[in-house]
């Protein structure tokens, strides 16, 4: 963006704060449903792949019978999917009127790959038995890269509304608008879309695992249930190591360009060189009380360098500062379940790696069970942590979420109707995998 940043004019709006909780549910519910559109494909494709590679049935009724779930997942997120396009319009008119020429590309270029992976899924899935093992194996491959592309292009939205380029704004008026820069040559979405693709993996994983996991501690240790659990529990486990790597990328690109958010997922409320880590406690509007300090690590985290100055929240004034304790406590919550997932992972692949085996521990399977949700719960923190961080700015910078919002009324309505139609969508994802579940195993073996 060229030229001097400029605020727009506010619009009262009675309701803003239902609005940013009506959007954060969608978000919420919407977000798990595109992790295994990113990862879960991969992971289905890689069953088939050692199917045709070593001819083993077993690999391919484990894919079958994955297909089915991959299906009913990507009906489920069409439906969150279409809410959250609804929404964007509907509880933010004014950030889509004002800035849709920049952004809109990766909206359109997220149709044309949902469009993608609806054909090829709907091929895939319904071609077991109609077309030969390599084509049926090779129609699945655009499922598994539109699932990537379409979440790619919205990522490139999220970056470019945290890191705001390619456009000049004059008088309130966008113009000279390059969307391509704006979306794609924009460094913070890089980092954005690499957290979220091993994110995805690390979500869908442990998730899979969950139930295999439950059959062990019940004693069902036959070889399909430990094949399924030994491919879920690796997709984790090699991404939930790198997820910390891409973390500290992720966290020093933050502390360059959002120093405020910075300051918000530490607390720190005056700009001090060698800032200290606090661990837990409650920023009291000054400072963080009850918390464990340690010296110096916030400079040597964020900057690699212990005597860094770090942009404390006093930079700014009280109303362009995010809330503090909201934004902290997810982070921190993102990053406590980060290292206990972790921890899981480096001992799955010990054991695998040492003793070509799955640990025998039922403490271990215990920890996988918890995982599942407990990955749910660091991904929503993580989105938490960047959407919530970013504010009072839905354009950071530039333009403030209660500028954004609708004028019109009727959002409470709208909110208690979203509840009960996600209520609905979740009971009905319960009682297919569910009844996908008591489908027995032979009834999709077939060579």
């Amino acid at each position: 963006m060229s030229g001097t940043v400029t605020v727009l004019g506010a619009i009262d709006q009675e309701y803003l704060f239902q609005a940013r909780q009506m959007q954060a549910l969608s978000l919420a519910v919407h977000i798990p449903l595109v992790c295994f559109g990113i990862a879960f494909p991969a992971m289905v494709l890689f069953c088939e792949w050692r199917h045709l590679r070593g001819g083993d049935p077993l690999y391919r009724t484990l894919a079958r019978r994955w297909a089915k779930v991959m299906l009913a997942l990507f009906a489920i997120g069409v439906v969150t999917g279409t809410i959250l396009s609804f929404e964007l319009g509907l509880l933010w008119p004014a950030w889509m009127a004002r800035f849709g020429e920049v952004f809109g590309l990766g909206f359109t270029l997220e149709g044309f790959s949902f469009f993608t992976e609806a054909i090829f899924i709907a091929i895939y899935v319904y071609g077991w038995d109609r077309l030969r093992p390599l084509p049926h194996f090779l129609s699945g491959i655009p499922v598994a890269l539109a699932g990537v592309a379409g979440s790619l292009f919205v990522i490139s939205v999220n970056g470019w509304m945290n890191h705001p380029a390619g456009f000049t704004l004059r008088d309130g008026r966008v113009t000279d608008a390059r969307p391509w820069e704006a979306l794609f040559g924009n460094g913070f979405f890089w980092h954005e879309f690499v957290h979220m693709y091993v994110a995805a993996f690390v979500v869908a994983g442990f998730l899979v695992a969950v139930p295999y996991a439950w059959g062990f501690l019940r004693g069902r240790r036959d070889r399909y249930r430990r094949t399924a659990l030994t491919i879920a529990l690796s997709a984790a486990a090699v991404a939930a190591p790198v997820q910390v790597i891409v973390g500290d990328w992720a966290a020093r690109e933050v502390a360059q360009h959002q120093p405020v958010k910075l300051a918000a997922l530490e607390g720190l409320g005056r700009t001090t060189s060698g800032a200290p880590e606090h661990l837990l406690g409650w920023y009291d509007g000054e400072e963080v009380r009850y918390g464990v300090a340690i010296p110096r690590l916030l400079s040597l985290l964020a900057f690699h360098d212990p005597d860094a100055t770090v942009t404390g929240l006093n930079a700014v004034p009280v109303a362009d500062q995010p809330p503090v304790n909201v934004v902290r406590l997810a982070f921190q919550a993102m990053v406590g379940i980060g290292l206990l997932l972790a921890l899981i992972s480096v001992i799955h692949l010990y054991t695998r790696l040492r003793h070509g085996r799955l640990p025998r521990s039922r403490w271990f399977y215990r920890a996988v069970v918890a995982a599942g949700p407990l990955a749910v719960v660091a991904l929503i923190c993580g989105w938490v942590t960047t959407e919530v961080g970013r504010q009072p700015w839905i354009v950071y910078g530039v333009m403030r979420t209660s500028q954004a919002v609708t004028g019109a009324p009727g959002i409470p309505l709208g909110y208690g109707t979203l509840i009960v139609v996600y209520l609905g969508l979740a009971c009905g994802v319960a009682w297919l995998l569910h009844r996908f579940s008591r489908v027995p195993i032979e009834a999709d073996h077939h060579d």
